[in-house]
């Protein structure tokens, strides 16, 4: 059983800054792409910031310049760091993460957490 653990949501104002921390565990034989994805209301899920097993990355152009993803392979964790918020990145932050299902397969499965709300207030 694969588990991804949001954490560091909540509620701040405009111009400030979060992190987000997503943790994966359980039969994990190796992770490859890692990412961000939001769900504000009505809208519908989009990309945010995606790095690769080999840390290559990718960001959306809103959010270029103000987030950073990063990822620590041996704790099987990515981060988003989010500076200068602003009230339209008011969303539920969903992690995602494209996790080897059978030692040695290179057979991948796309994963999601649960979600955790960020609320930037203007």
């Amino acid at each position: 059983q694969v588990q991804l653990v949001e954490s560091g949501g909540g509620l701040v104002q405009a111009g400030g800054s979060l992190r987000l921390s997503c943790v994966a565990s359980g039969s994990i034989f190796s992770i490859n792409a890692m990412g961000w994805y939001r769900q504000a209301p009505g809208k519908q899920r989009e990309l945010v910031a995606r790095i690769t097993s080999g840390s290559s990355t990718n960001y959306a152009d809103s959010v270029k310049g103000r987030f950073t993803i990063s990822r620590d392979n041996a704790k099987k964790t990515v981060y988003l760091q989010m500076n200068s918020l602003k009230s339209e990145d008011t969303a539920v932050y969903y992690c995602n993460a494209d996790i080897e299902i059978a030692y040695g397969s290179r057979v991948f499965r796309a994963y999601w957490g649960q979600g955790t709300q960020v609320t930037v207030s203007s």
